[in-house]
């Protein structure tokens, strides 16, 4: 397909997510100095913004960077070379924050898990039990795996770490959650929670940050580990108490924005609406399902993501067919399976600046790619959808 479809797209991927008209204006507009006393009460008011979406009152560091730099910023300021860390597995992004960890020389153990369910929390009772020496020195978690749809119940994590009186710092990456799930950083003893721009924030990639707890800035004064750029002791002597460098000054426009979208609507309204649309998306592929047909990857209810819903496909089709005769021909985008679930899978994203018209314009793309593709299904799905919506 070579013609370029028409109209405005539906952009139904899990990230980056759609960009509200009015941050798009906000971050429209000309370069001023970031000391300007103009840009400083812009600055100030995103950050402290920041703060009130973490749920947080202790430090906050932001980053030029897309959230690996924050996970970088995350170990190399709070861990010393050979230390241990515990990976919960998720997906491709627990992987991936694993694979960070060994190369920055930490031992690395990553807690086994049914990709399609969850990590069992009575096992990691057991490992944090049975490491009577203490040798982790912090548990990582994924708060929401993008890759499968899959949503790790935080409080449950820091019941599991508080009932064997483990002293391991609580790490959670909130990428693909903050701003779209229910996150209370201090109320659920969070050390450190990596963040980003792209998706619930509702911004462009390139800007991310970590909010740390007391109990990690203690852990950072004796940290070994090698960095500069992510250097929270240079960062706490900038006036600014962030990003070493240029700042980012539009994305500070935009941030400004994105918050007070956030604030207006209320952040118990925003989880709400995520929830509402998830729980519509995946009654439409239970329906689908029908026939032998696609099926969600998550199987698991009380962790099914509320921002972004995987569906594995029947065996023997491909995943790409259908991203394809979306985006060709009714300009839908979705995103794709991931590392070993390429091809397999194709997500739809409901998270971010979304809305129930949005949302079924998108599944009602993909039940007809499904019908044009040949893939078997049950008829209905969007109907479903409806449905639910509706009561």
């Amino acid at each position: 397909m070579t013609q370029k479809p028409r109209g405005r797209q539906f952009f139904a991927n899990p990230g980056p997510t759609n960009i509200p008209d009015s941050v798009l204006r906000a971050l429209d507009r000309p370069s001023i100095d970031f000391q300007d006393p103009e840009f400083v009460a812009v600055y100030d008011e995103a950050f402290a913004g920041v703060k009130r979406v973490l749920r947080t009152a202790q430090s906050l560091f932001m980053y030029n960077a897309s959230g690996h730099g924050a996970w970088e910023a995350s170990l190399t300021n709070l861990f010393s070379p050979g230390e241990k860390i515990l990976v919960l597995e998720t997906g491709f992004f627990s992987d991936d924050w694993a694979a960070m960890g060994r190369g920055f020389g930490l031992e690395v153990e990553v807690l086994a898990a049914d990709r399609r369910r969850g990590v069992d929390i009575a096992a990691l009772r057991a490992v944090l039990a049975a490491d009577t020496g203490h040798a982790i020195a912090g548990v990582c978690v994924v708060h929401n795996e993008t890759a499968t749809g899959l949503m790790i119940p935080l409080p449950e994590v820091r019941a599991a770490i508080d009932a064997c009186a483990h002293p391991a710092l609580f790490l959670v990456d909130t990428i693909s959650s903050l701003g779209s799930l229910e996150f209370r950083m201090d109320d659920w003893g969070v050390d450190c929670v990596v963040g980003g721009s792209q998706k619930g924030l509702m911004l462009p990639t390139g800007m991310s940050f970590t909010g740390v707890s007391e109990k990690g800035m203690q852990a950072h004064r004796v940290a070994g580990l090698k960095r500069y750029y992510f250097d929270w002791t240079l960062m706490e002597k900038r006036a600014q108490k962030s990003f070493i460098g240029t700042l980012p000054v539009n994305m500070f426009y935009g941030l400004r924005e994105s918050v007070r979208l956030l604030e207006e609507e209320g952040l118990d309204n925003v989880v709400s609406r995520h929830h509402r649309l998830a729980e519509a998306t995946r009654r439409a592929v239970k329906v689908w399902s029908g026939n032998n047909g696609p099926q969600l990857f998550c199987v698991s209810p009380d962790r099914y993501s509320d921002s972004v819903t995987a569906i594995l496909m029947p065996e023997g089709y491909d995943a790409e067919a259908v991203r394809r005769c979306c985006r060709w021909k009714f300009n839908v985008s979705l995103g794709g399976g991931l590392g070993a679930l390429g091809g397999k899978v194709f997500r739809i994203g409901h998270l971010g600046d979304l809305n129930e018209p949005m949302l079924l314009g998108a599944l009602a793309a993909v039940e007809m790619a499904l019908r044009i593709e040949g893939i078997p299904h049950g008829r209905g799905g969007v109907d479903a959808a409806m449905d639910y919506l509706a009561e």
